[in-house]
């Protein structure tokens, strides 16, 4: 397997890994310990293990919004930083699949309590989940343009 994907995909279990893996151990233990921050304050494992559940409205009540917000921008920073270290400097505009989902991701939070899909609520797990798919391929989409014309 590449380096870049197994920093991304250790980044994905746990931000700071793929930091660590990359030797890069200052960074890797301020996301381990900016993962815990945010995890525990947002109520974030308990969230997923009651959305897991099919307990949407109990997830919603447990969510601390205002933690939970700064999680798709870190996590996705962490993934993106893991990955560019990974890679050879020719990696140009690797930067926007990133950023459209950690934006796309957020959009998804915010509407977390209030939109409906397909007639139920998703709450604060399943919807920015959702949310996550068009802002990867409008990521891509800028990627390539960007790569062709610039």
């Amino acid at each position: 397997m590449n380096d870049k994907w197994e920093r991304l995909l250790w980044s994905v279990a746990l931000p700071g890994v793929g930091q660590l893996l990359n030797k890069d151990y200052i960074k890797g233990f301020l996301f381990l310990l900016l993962e815990m921050i945010i995890n525990l304050q947002a109520n974030f494992n308990q969230i997923i293990l009651l959305s897991f559940h099919g307990r949407i409205e109990e997830a919603m009540s447990a969510t601390h919004y205002n933690w939970l917000m700064f999680y798709p921008c870190f996590y996705f920073f962490s993934l993106w930083d893991a990955y560019k270290n990974a890679t050879d400097s020719s990696s140009k505009f690797a930067f926007f699949p990133f950023v459209f989902a950690a934006f796309s991701v957020t959009i998804g939070l915010i509407y977390s309590p209030v939109l409906y899909v397909f007639g139920k609520l998703w709450g604060p797990v399943w919807l920015p989940i959702l949310f996550l798919f068009p802002g990867l391929m409008i990521g891509f989409i800028f990627r390539g343009l960007a790569r062709r014309y610039l």
